[in-house]
């Protein structure tokens, strides 16, 4: 699940990144022909992008770090849906997914894969070779 984790978190971000600059395109052209609340679309754009970032550095995080890397999507994804909304229709739930499978893939306490006895065989039984009369 970590690496589905990672997957989506970093294609999430990366088209999160697309999403803001489309944002801050609308935004520029907004401005450029005097529409009303221009600036808005174009501080949105600017916000998306930096938490595109924080989406796709959640992303890397998934296998070594699926906690936070799970919170950093979060936050990527419902703060670039706050910020330029339909934008951010196709990397939100990317991220959110991404998320939800980090979390999820988490190692449990006292049951991970790190520790003394992580990918040790178990010995086989005392076998000094067949019995002989």
């Amino acid at each position: 699940m970590r690496v589905a984790a990672l997957i989506l978190g970093i294609i999430g971000g990366i088209i999160g990144l697309f999403a803001a600059g489309f944002a801050l395109f609308v935004g520029a052209v907004g401005t450029a022909t005097g529409a009303a609340n221009s600036g808005m679309a174009v501080g949105g754009g600017w916000a998306a992008l930096a938490l595109s970032v924080v989406g796709v550095v959640g992303g890397a995080l998934a296998m070594a770090k699926p906690r936070a890397a799970a919170l950093l999507m979060i936050i990527a994804a419902v703060g670039g849906f706050i910020s330029v909304f339909i934008a951010y229709v196709v990397a939100g739930p990317l991220l959110l997914i991404g998320a939800i499978l980090a979390f999820a893939g988490r190692a449990k306490k006292g049951h991970g894969a790190i520790g003394p006895s992580a990918g040790a065989a178990t010995p086989p039984a005392s076998h000094a070779g067949p019995e002989r009369s």
